[in-house]
């Protein structure tokens, strides 16, 4: 795949338009849609250049100078914006909320640029896909829609949320989980051994799993690694961990969201960024994603609390907390894992249903004003039920070094729900813009190109999205033109709903998705399936 990546990204894919040739001869070409005069940017790294798009029905039909007699029944003035492919989430949380009437239209996700989403990371999801497919179909979703199939999903369906080894017939029965998934379309398979019930697995399971999806063209294995920090065997063995799985499997592996979690592990991603990049060099296929910001987002219980407290689910967890004896164990273990994260002032709580109080509120503040030790209010909370959280736990050089590498894509991790209830981390409104704006336009780090290029057709190259992530002629039309002046993030994590800018116009499928910054009101997006 490699071969075919770098003959992807070097490739202009530039098509010279229909009635350039003999113009007077011949009648003057009609499109359905023409954006003009546009700095096109087309999904490779090659440089920007003026040139025109045109569209007809669903696909890109021309990129280049398109005669001034040529008709659309949409023309575009693009001049002074930038025009490029629409850009593709590996990692989206959106699933839930995409199968609904009142979200489908997926509109912080649009307002990013984005026109495809890749849904069930981490190992989650559902261990059937076809009704969550199926759901989300039923809506018409705003965006395209991709799934892969997940360990922790198929894990839990076989056997719950136990801490051991699955007998030779529960492996038997998760790989046919997984090779139903792939038959269904899936493009990939996921893990999270970071988190349960996958955090009770061996590589051993992660490999046999893997190598059912391998037996798919194109497939895939993304994977929350077990650890990103050093709670367990430490980031750099987590990463060495899913290298062995693709080594083994013989499958692309890609490190999602990939960070060096806590202070104790600040400087990391020097060795990370060595090993991968050793593993690449022998021949295994490892890539990367990562959101643009230096603060996680996860839940209370997962963050703070050992994987052997988790077993069994939140009945389990709150019996234990309520014992004495284990939850002093816990208590103890919990303090270790607080301190990986920087501390009570680390944690911000994004929401929490008992006290709407504490919402925005950080976890020291709480403490501070219910007169306890954090551990203490963190143990109340999760007895009540937990709380989604911000974790303040990045530096800005590993995040900065992550990026610069060639092999790191551009994602969300964010998930989608309804307007200021949910309080979502702010990379769910605006992780694509704040790239383009804080870390190319403004600071650098890459090229513009280049971010262009991680959110688009790398991509689109990586996942085996065909016909998407590039602008040429034969593509499908999924389009962005964004103005450069006024492409931002707007959301913050103090008030996290909040709809990125910039982003003027967005077509899905050549169809006009956003007009203007506005968000049309039909929807154009569809299930992608692997192979289909």
């Amino acid at each position: 795949m490699q071969g075919f990546v770098r003959a992807a990204l070097g490739a202009r894919g530039l098509a010279a338009a229909p009635g350039t040739a003999g113009a007077g001869a011949q009648p003057a070409p009609e499109y359905d849609v023409l954006i003009r005069g546009g700095r096109v940017l087309d999904g490779t790294v090659a440089p920007w250049r003026h040139a025109d798009v045109g569209i007809r029905g669903e696909r890109i039909v021309a990129v280049g100078p398109i005669p001034p007699s040529a008709t659309a029944r949409r023309v575009i003035d693009a001049r002074g914006r930038y025009v490029t492919p629409g850009f593709i989430d590996p990692h989206s949380h959106a699933a839930p909320g995409l199968a609904t009437a009142a979200l489908a239209a997926a509109r912080p996700i649009l307002l990013q640029g984005v026109t495809t989403v890749v849904i069930n990371p981490d190992g989650g999801g559902p261990a059937d896909l076809a009704p969550q497919l199926e759901a989300i179909e039923r809506q018409v979703p705003g965006i395209n829609v991709a799934a892969t199939i997940g360990h922790n999903a198929v894990r839990a369906a076989v056997m719950g949320r136990e801490n051991r080894a699955p007998t030779p017939e529960e492996m038997q029965r998760m790989e046919a989980l997984v090779r139903r998934a792939m038959e269904l379309g899936a493009l990939g398979f996921s893990s999270g051994p970071f988190d349960v019930p996958g955090k009770y697995s061996q590589t051993d399971e992660l490999v046999r799993l893997a190598r059912v999806a391998a037996g798919y063209p194109g497939a895939f294995h993304t994977s929350h690694v077990r650890d990103e920090s050093d709670y367990d065997i430490g980031v750099v063995a987590a990463v060495a961990e899913l290298i062995q799985v693709s080594r083994e499997a013989r499958l692309p592996g890609i490190v999602t969201h990939i960070k060096a979690l806590g202070p104790s592990v600040w400087g990391k991603s020097a060795d990370v960024i060595a090993l991968i990049e050793a593993a690449r060099a022998e021949g295994v296929e490892i890539w990367a994603d990562q959101y643009p910001y230096a603060a996680s987002g996860t839940g209370l219980e997962a963050a703070l609390v050992p994987g052997w407290a988790r077993a069994g689910g939140q009945e389990a967890l709150t019996a234990r907390l309520r014992d004495p004896e284990q939850r002093g164990a816990i208590r103890a273990e919990m303090a270790d894992n607080l301190r990986r994260r920087g501390g009570a002032n680390a944690i911000l709580i994004q929401r929490y249903d008992p006290d709407p109080g504490r919402q925005g509120m950080r976890l020291d503040e709480i403490a501070l004003a219910r007169v306890e030790d954090p551990l203490d209010t963190a143990i109340e909370m999760l007895i009540n039920g937990g709380a989604p959280i911000v974790s303040f736990n990045m530096n800005e050089q590993d995040v900065e070094a992550f990026m610069r590498r060639p092999w790191t894509m551009t994602c969300t991790d964010g998930g989608l729900s309804e307007f200021g209830l949910a309080r979502e981390h702010p990379r769910a409104y605006g992780a694509f813009p704040r790239k383009i704006r804080r870390y190319a336009l403004d600071k650098g780090v890459v090229t513009l190109e280049r971010a262009i290029h991680a959110s688009t057709g790398l991509t689109a190259t990586v996942l085996g999205l065909e016909g998407r992530g590039f602008l040429r002629a034969g593509a499908f039309a999924d389009v962005v033109v964004f103005d450069p002046e006024r492409i931002a993030d707007a959301a913050t994590y103090a008030q996290p709903d909040a709809y990125a800018t910039g982003i003027e116009h967005v077509f899905v499928n050549g169809r006009a998705a956003v007009v203007a910054g506005e968000v049309a009101d039909e929807r154009f997006g569809r299930v992608l399936r692997r192979g289909r």
